[in-house]
């Protein structure tokens, strides 16, 4: 049966259905896309959107780094204005201002210790403890105006309105000091900062934050600001200026203006010593004052005698304390190396150390300037009553075993027997010695003052009793073995100053020069503090941590 043909009359649409778009005719050449191709067309249309999307939107910046943290940031912008300050300061930091008869040159630099330091060429550096901030105050002496130096040289009843006129000037200089420091940490900070970030406003707030650093340093530089740090200069350069530019030891009194008096006369000092002819001049102890040179462990090093001769000459020195260890072995052979105490320029008071065997002390007494001291004996040089114990130990090599501290206290036992029959006698003595402190400890409480030596190191305490111990460091740099060390050690030796009405001690200078170079010296001015017995180290702490030597 042959299927009916299909009507090809069109049905009606339904209602609703839009009516279809009647086909656009055809262009010559031109292929109509037809259902066919429907399927090719969808499967490509999400790849045609994202071209279309691409080509539109910015193409993200690969090379560039992630953003870097908060505190990142913060530290490289503390980091920029730190660097940024201290290279204004070193530029343009520093001021012009002239002091009493000098011209001097004031800046402020980066320290973590704080502090001012005068530096006067050709003679050496001033150190003070003037305040406790990082940033220090520097003070170069220039030169010495010659028509100020000539007045005070030629009107010397001058230099008493010197305190004023230094007063003035050095808050002058101050003042301008703190413009210029201001200027110059802002600036450099802000150049600093637009040459890392090339930004305006992080280089302004580099600027900012270098300001806000030297503000902060400014206040704890006034909050920790102590006025009698001029009466503890350290002072380092030439030897023979020391004295000269530390100034002289006298009774002081805590006064408001202190700071000010006592810069005037450093002041004072620096003129004299810039004189018409740049000859230093004579050293003018104070006259209330007993100086006494306290060495200790020569140890046969003849480099010591010039030392010490040129020591007594520069301080005026009175008397002269040797706490033993002059020789090394006690042989004969090196009896010869004590010749020269004859002819210090000064008495020689003597205790022998656990290196002199009783023939060398057998061979001091009774020579010229000299004076030995053992069991207890007790001498008056220069107005001070002083009493001595020699070393009962002889230990010149490792050969010899040490007796050890129980024969050190024996000895110091009888030391303190005759303290207590000089205090009794209404003659009590103001200086007690021995070589260790171990024995010298037993005179706690019946003398002011107790020197030792043995530990080759500075050791300073106030024993439970109220006596000052003071032991002192190798005035022969440890002796002549020294020289086999890679470093030198240390000469030392320190000048004590004692009040003559009272016999008490009122300063001291520690004296240090850098072993074989014996050009230049380390003098650092210590006054007694006020400190409740038995606060400080203990000698035999002292002694434990140095060794037995």
């Amino acid at each position: 049966m042959a299927r009916a043909a299909r009507s090809r009359t069109p049905h009606p649409d339904p209602p609703g259905r839009p009516h279809p778009r009647l086909p656009r005719p055809r262009r010559p050449g031109v292929r109509t896309p037809s259902v066919r191709d429907l399927p090719s067309a969808v499967r490509g249309l999400p790849a045609a959107v994202r071209r279309h999307y691409r080509s539109r939107r910015t193409a993200p910046a690969a090379t560039l780094a992630p953003p870097a943290r908060p505190y990142a940031r913060a530290v490289g912008l503390a980091a920029v204005a730190v660097l940024g300050a201290w290279l204004g300061l070193l530029v343009i930091g520093s001021v012009q201002a002239p002091v009493g008869p000098m011209d001097t040159t004031m800046a402020l630099r980066p320290s973590l210790a704080g502090g001012t330091r005068i530096t006067v060429p050709p003679l050496g550096d001033l150190e003070l403890d003037s305040h406790y901030a990082p940033v220090r105050l520097d003070v170069d002496v220039d030169r010495l105006d010659p028509a100020r130096s000539a007045e005070l040289v030629d009107h010397p009843e001058r230099f008493a309105g010197l305190q004023d006129q230094v007063t003035r000037d050095v808050l002058r200089g101050a003042a301008g000091l703190a413009v210029a420091s201001c200027v110059a940490v802002a600036s450099g900070a802000t150049a600093l900062g637009l040459v890392v970030y090339r930004r305006p406003r992080r280089a302004l707030a580099a600027g900012g934050l270098a300001l806000a650093l030297l503000t902060a340093s400014g206040a704890t530089a006034y909050a920790t600001w102590n006025p009698e740090s001029v009466l503890e200069p350290r002072f380092s350069g030439l030897l023979s200026s020391a004295p000269s530019v530390v100034g002289n030891a006298r009774s002081i009194v805590s006064e408001f203006n202190v700071y000010q008096k006592e810069l005037a006369r450093l002041v004072t000092n620096v003129t004299k010593l810039y004189d018409a002819a740049s000859t230093l001049p004579a050293y003018r102890p104070d006259p209330t004052t007993i100086r006494v040179l306290h060495v200790s462990d020569i140890h046969l090093n003849p480099a010591s005698w010039h030392i010490i001769a040129s020591l007594v000459k520069q301080y005026r020195i009175n008397v002269i304390i040797d706490t033993g260890d002059t020789m090394d072995h006690g042989s004969a052979a090196e009896n010869h190396f004590l010749d020269p105490v004859s002819t210090l320029g000064a008495p020689y008071v003597w205790v022998r150390g656990n290196h002199d065997s009783r023939g060398t002390q057998r061979y001091l007494t009774g020579r010229k300037h000299v004076i030995v001291l053992d069991n207890g004996r007790v001498t008056q040089v220069a107005g001070v009553r002083i009493a001595g114990v020699g070393d009962p130990q002889f230990t010149p090599d490792r050969s010899i075993v040490a007796a050890g501290d129980a024969a050190e206290r024996t000895a110091g036992g009888r030391l303190a027997d005759a303290l207590r029959t000089q205090r009794l006698a209404g003659t009590p003595v103001d200086i007690a010695l021995a070589h260790n402190p171990a024995a010298v400890t037993e005179a706690d409480g019946l003398a002011p003052l107790a020197l030792a030596g043995h530990i080759h190191q500075r050791a300073i305490s106030t024993l439970p009793q109220g006596t000052r111990l003071m032991v002192e460091g190798s005035t022969g740099g440890g002796g002549l073995r020294a020289v086999q060390n890679r470093q030198p050690a240390p000469v030392q030796a320190s000048v004590l100053y004692l009040d003559r009405a009272t016999r008490r001690l009122q300063a001291w200078d520690e004296i240090t020069l850098g072993g074989l170079g014996l050009a230049r010296a380390e003098v650092s001015r210590h006054l007694p503090e006020r400190v409740k017995p038995g606060q400080s180290a203990s000698p035999e702490s002292s002694l434990a941590r140095a060794g037995m030597p």
